[in-house]
């Protein structure tokens, strides 16, 4: 069961190629090569738990019985205090519902888009936009783009790919407020400047879907706490999954900590499931090798580990300059944390197999601060 009323399907494509019109809705539909099965409740959010009964409550106060469940409701798009969500020339951006509202909004755009942030999704769909032949316009707190993701140096080169694409910075800056502006929406910043646009997608980050476990007992700081099998702490026929869960990644440490990337919510989801079928008992740690990518313009970023936890990071080949290269980020204890390629797929994979192993570098190697 689950909230949205559409059947299972690939997210990574809504910022990029369903809204660049290279897929529409039948590509991105996850195809089942078996018969399952399984009734779908679709448009039916959870409500309540009682792990005790072993009770979820839906709406109507319908109880549905368990054996075993899977928690995976994931997150939502947060929310910028002030933000006029009434105005159809205001959106964000999370599920395919989203999507098809910016497609329509980007279509009555007359030329400038304005992006709040610049994280992943807001980078891309300012790429979007650039490519559907309109103004775009990042704005964000930070002085980088993709600082908590890459960390400022690499953020910096995706900042320059960005303006030579025509794309306006506001970095540094935050919005204070909103008011309607001919057609669109007029944004005032903290530092003074205003920027107008047709259209304004809000993309700051996300929030754990976690309201209806209020009462549940279960730790819901951050996500649901989850230990390395990835058994919620506190209940023994229940398992997370996905951007929801914080579990500890033991081939890293042990701190519990979420990972909000496509590829980590399929491995985590067999591996729940794999889990609650053999039973606490007989569980074993899921500890993937988190990776992900995103296309920019003609910047395709891939990652590969956990870089964010690094205290090093260094370019150890390629180009900064011709933005392709490959950088490593290692720990204090010159363990390799993860790896991040700009236009470098190939020669990413030969760092894949060294993620949490001890690492040295050549004495030439550039180093800077991640």
């Amino acid at each position: 069961m689950g909230d949205e009323p559409h059947r299972p399907y690939n997210r990574t494509a809504l910022s990029k190629q369903l809204l660049t019109g290279e897929y529409d809705v039948d590509d991105l539909r996850l195809p089942s090569f078996t018969d399952l099965d399984v009734q779908w409740r679709l448009g039916t959010p959870a409500q309540a738990l009682d792990p005790a009964r072993r009770v979820l409550t839906l709406p109507g106060a319908e109880q549905l019985r368990y054996d075993g469940l899977v928690i995976a409701t994931g997150v939502e798009a947060r929310v910028l205090p002030g933000t006029p969500l009434h105005s159809d020339r205001v959106w964000m951006l999370r599920t395919l519902t989203d999507a098809y509202g910016i497609d329509r909004a980007l279509a009555r755009a007359s030329h400038r888009v304005a992006v709040v942030g610049g994280g992943f999704i807001g980078c891309e769909l300012a790429a979007t936009a650039r490519r559907r032949g309109l103004d775009a316009t990042i704005i964000d707190v930070s002085p980088t783009l993709l600082t908590r993701a890459l960390g400022s140096a690499l953020g910096a080169v995706v900042g320059d790919v960005h303006r030579e694409a025509g794309v306006t910075l506001h970095l540094g800056s935050a919005v204070q407020s909103w008011q309607p502006h001919g057609q669109g929406v007029r944004l005032h910043l903290a530092d003074r400047e205003t920027v107008d646009a047709d259209l304004v997608v809000v993309g700051i980050g996300t929030v754990p879907l976690v309201r209806w476990l209020a009462g549940s007992g279960l730790d819901t700081t951050d996500g649901v706490l989850a230990d390395a099998t990835c058994h919620a702490v506190g209940a023994d026929d229940v398992v997370v999954a996905g951007d929801i869960a914080r579990w500890p990644n033991l081939l890293f440490d042990d701190v519990p900590r979420r990972v909000e990337h496509w590829i980590n919510a399929i491995e985590m989801g067999q591996a729940a499931a794999d889990n609650l079928l053999a039973g606490r008992e007989r569980a074993v740690p899921f500890t993937p090798v988190p990776r992900f990518w995103s296309e920019q313009h003609d910047l395709k970023i891939q990652s590969v580990g956990m870089p964010t936890a690094a205290a090093t990071m260094a370019i150890t080949e390629g180009s900064v300059a011709k933005r392709s290269f490959v950088a490593t980020f290692t720990d204090d204890r010159k363990r390799m944390l993860g790896a991040v390629a700009f236009n470098h797929a190939r020669q990413l994979l030969r760092y894949t197999p060294l993620v949490g192993t001890a690492v040295s570098y050549e004495p030439d190697v550039q180093m800077l601060s991640a």
